[in-house]
């Protein structure tokens, strides 16, 4: 039996790199008739064409009401060129869950993809950080977290150079 296109493009990508994920979104509205649309939007108009996405379906659960607010789900497969496409789309999206279908075997990763991952998430809870504490905040202690967070940027640069200075030295 011939394997399917989608089959034989999903196994070149996962042989080059590329992840197969199932993700789990739910959504909540006041509005039953808005949640359909808004999920295959969320699917068909911002999964689809974020960066890395090489194909992605999904399937919606019908609405279920609880104290007036509807509720959906969807299991969304997603072939990855890369791992790290993934993470960006785990981060900006914030799925309920998540399945990793392939690969079925260990991943490797080269330690600048890692070092770029973890400051991508570092830099991720430093925004959402800043974002809950100019809510809070007085205009006055804003102003003062805008300098230390200037002051930690400078300070993260310049440790990033020395290491690479250092790394340098070692070749």
């Amino acid at each position: 039996m011939a394997k399917s296109q989608v089959d034989a493009v999903t196994d070149e990508k996962i042989a080059k790199g590329g992840v197969l994920i199932k993700f789990y979104f739910d959504m909540q509205h006041k509005d039953k008739d808005k949640l359909q649309p808004l999920m295959v939007e969320l699917i068909n108009e911002r999964l689809m064409k974020e960066i890395g996405v090489v194909y992605a379906f999904g399937a919606i659960e019908e609405e279920i009401e609880f104290k007036g607010v509807y509720s959906t789900s969807a299991v969304v497969t997603i072939l990855f060129e890369n791992f790290f496409a993934a993470v960006a789309v785990a981060l900006n999206y914030s799925p309920a869950g998540l399945e990793i279908i392939k690969p079925t075997k260990e991943m490797h990763f080269r330690t600048g993809e890692l070092q770029s991952l973890l400051m991508s998430l570092s830099q991720r809870a430093a925004d959402y950080s800043r974002y809950v504490l100019e809510k809070v905040l007085s205009p006055e202690e804003l102003e003062e977290m805008n300098r230390s967070m200037e002051n930690r940027e400078r300070v993260g640069r310049a440790l990033l150079d020395k290491s690479k200075q250092e790394e340098g030295k070692k070749d």
